[in-house]
């Protein structure tokens, strides 16, 4: 059974162009300390899963009502069954998109190779070797790397996304990154907003001011097909 953390009936904005329920999926591989859904990675802050059955009870009804289901978590390649939630979630007729780490390539091909997706959204946390700092775990950089690739190569409509967050990434780390995407179609760059943390002391931390976030922008725009800026 996989466990849910939560429902958001309908969302105009998660998924670019249509309308969208979100599931929330419990559970996450990484502590990044700017993380916003402290609830669905840090056990000691999960509530009580949601059925899955309510669930496509939900969806059932709202077939005529929403164009797509937009999964995210946590991590949701951290949960096995994934794949088989996404299929029941399809065979009821809805687009998929799926927010994930990158950290779990063999799941996100197969998935993929299934045609199971139809919009991929991957954090990119920071360049690669910053990757331990930031997400305060141990993490297999070969998988980061690979799914990236993968999402690239597919026929998956995708983005590719950083949080911005100041003191964590400084500006002589950023060319890495663009080296990490280059050639990718969309890049998206998210302003920190200091509201809900994993770790109470990034409520501190300051948003990137305007005019910092569009030299990012420009910076990342000479690698990239396209670029845009969620403030």
């Amino acid at each position: 059974m996989i466990a849910i953390g939560g429902l958001q009936k309908v969302s105009l904005i998660d998924y670019p162009g249509y309308i969208s329920a979100i599931v929330f999926l419990q559970g996450c591989n990484f502590r990044c300390g700017y993380c916003h859904n402290p609830e669905l990675v840090n056990p000691q802050l999960y509530g009580p899963p949601l059925h899955e059955e309510d669930i496509f009870a939900f969806l059932k009804k709202r077939v005529d009502k929403l164009d797509a289901v937009t999964i995210t978590g946590g991590e949701p390649t951290f949960q096995k069954e994934l794949p088989d939630f996404i299929r029941r979630i399809r065979a009821i007729g809805f687009r998929v998109k799926l927010d994930t780490n990158g950290s779990c390539t063999e799941m996100l091909k197969s998935m993929i190779d299934e045609n199971l997706l139809d919009y991929i959204a991957m954090d990119i946390k920071a360049p690669i070797h910053l990757y331990d700092r930031v997400c305060r775990v141990n993490v297999n950089k070969d998988e980061i790397a690979q799914s990236i690739r993968v999402i690239m190569d597919s026929s998956v409509e995708y983005e590719f996304r950083t949080t911005l967050v100041h003191d964590l990434i400084h500006n002589d780390d950023f060319p890495p990154l663009w080296d990490l995407i280059r050639g990718a179609r969309l890049f998206v760059l998210q302003n920190f907003t200091p509201s809900k943390t994993l770790d109470d002391r990034y409520l501190l931390r300051k948003s990137f001011s305007p005019d910092d976030l569009q030299r990012l922008a420009d910076a990342a725009g000479r690698h990239v097909g396209k670029v845009t800026i969620r403030a």
